[in-house]
């Protein structure tokens, strides 16, 4: 069975920095697509950045230059480093896996991937 686990979320002020971490277990992920995505109050989930198996890496506009995505395939744990956080940041966010290997097209979509954590609640205060 999949599982994957998020921690290192929490309260941080404006400015201030946030790690994500997601420990993928039941199967490894190492040739696929992994993807964080967050969701606000009254709002839908959204994707936020990417992983692909290739090293290749894709961002939404909103995140690119203060977060950074990046994998240990060693640990099959997938991370999000959170800088210059802002109080609009403020969401649950989830870690997502897809289930086909060696998709050429990164997946931006919550439809397009198959495994789901828990989520983890970040909020930055202004």
């Amino acid at each position: 069975q999949v599982h994957l686990a998020e921690s290192g979320g929490g309260l941080v002020q404006a400015g201030g920095s946030l790690r994500l971490s997601c420990a993928a277990s039941g199967r490894t992920f190492s040739n696929n697509v992994m993807a964080w995505f967050r969701q606000a109050p009254g709002k839908e989930r959204e994707f936020v950045a990417a992983f692909s198996w290739n090293g290749r890496t894709y961002y939404t506009d909103s995140v690119k230059g203060r977060f950074t995505v990046s994998r240990d395939n060693s640990e099959n744990t997938v991370y999000l480093q959170m800088n210059s956080l802002k109080p609009e940041d403020t969401a649950v966010y989830y870690c997502a896996a897809d289930a086909t290997r060696f998709r050429s097209v990164i997946p931006t979509t919550v439809r397009q991937y198959d495994y789901w954590g828990q989520g983890a609640q970040v909020t930055v205060s202004s």
